[in-house]
């Protein structure tokens, strides 16, 4: 990857470092400015579920190299539970 932006998607995984022994998905906040061994950084963002949402806020010491863009789809909004109630309040007239 060459340049790490907050928002990025990430696909983090054994390549990234040994820790990392189940691959997930990862959206950056911001990559720590924090003093580590050549090629190692330390970033800070989301893990993200199948669905492409936040469930745990985490700093990660990764490889650069081992890192990949992810792709998880969209999160689901709120228009969706819209929807339903817009739904539910037409069946009760």
């Amino acid at each position: 990857m060459a340049e790490l932006r907050s928002g990025a998607l990430l696909l983090i995984s054994r390549a990234a470092s040994v820790q990392f022994g189940k691959p997930f998905h990862f959206r950056l906040i911001r990559v720590l400015d924090w003093t580590t061994y050549d090629g190692w950084t330390w970033l800070d963002g989301y893990q993200l579920d199948e669905r492409g949402e936040a469930v745990a806020r985490r700093s990660i010491f990764v490889m650069r190299r081992g890192l990949r863009p992810g792709s998880v789809p969209p999160a689901r909004g709120s228009q969706t539970r819209r929807r339903s109630r817009r739904r539910t309040l037409e069946e009760q007239r």
